[in-house]
């Protein structure tokens, strides 16, 4: 579920981060706040929004059931949706702030020289900004690994269909004798997260040196 809320998550935010660093518009400032807005709600809260508009009585999720025959309630894709919302501002803030440092004279010269903006999005702005978007990445995903109130708020914990590691860990601890349990889903947990630290930092370290900043 991390993994497709970090994947779901890319496109979208690389867009929003790209409109936040470059562009001035009314409303900016208004579009800041949504964006980290799930940020500093309480995690139950953002569950429980998101269970009024694709829960099968909402209107989005309604919808969705009636047309497509697909709902997000009570579904994996639920959890999936409310670990990218939560993940989200993370991935967006880091890429924003990697764009923000790319150099701006040079995409003016590539405009001035003929190339597309869609061309200097693609060969200029994120290949120098493709540091900062990994490191979005890892955090959207370590934020969506560990998420817990809007993920059970918004699909619950049935185990094999919407459980989340932190929902299992939770389970377990409430057992008697789920303390061993606990223990494993525990170093699982730490293990995941390390591990996506080290390739994000290998890759990063990599992008540098490819564009001759790092030795």
């Amino acid at each position: 579920m991390a993994a497709w809320a970090t994947l779901v998550s890319l496109p979208p935010g690389i867009a929003v981060a790209w409109v936040l660093a470059r562009c001035q518009f009314p409303g900016k400032l208004l579009l800041d706040v949504l964006v980290h807005l799930p940020l500093v709600m309480p995690p139950v809260v953002t569950g429980y929004l998101l269970l009024i508009a694709f829960g099968r009585q909402g209107t989005l999720g309604a919808l969705l059931e009636n047309t497509l025959g697909f709902s997000f309630a009570f579904n994996w894709t639920g959890a999936a949706l409310a670990s990218s919302i939560m993940g989200f501002p993370l991935l967006v803030r880091s890429v924003r702030l990697s764009i923000e440092s790319v150099d701006s004279g040079l995409e003016q010269a590539a405009t001035t020289l003929g190339a597309h903006p869609v061309w200097v999005l693609a060969r200029i702005t994120l290949p120098l900004a493709l540091p900062g978007i990994l490191a979005g990445a890892v955090l959207c995903f370590a934020k969506a690994l560990g998420e817990f109130g809007a993920t059970i708020t918004f699909v619950s914990n049935i185990p094999g269909l919407t459980q989340t590691l932190p929902g299992a860990i939770y389970n377990a601890i409430q057992l008697p004798d789920g303390e061993a349990a606990a223990l494993r889903l525990t170093g699982v947990a730490i293990a995941l997260s390390v591990t996506a630290l080290l390739a994000s930092e290998w890759l990063a370290r990599r992008v540098r040196r490819r564009h001759g900043r790092a030795p």
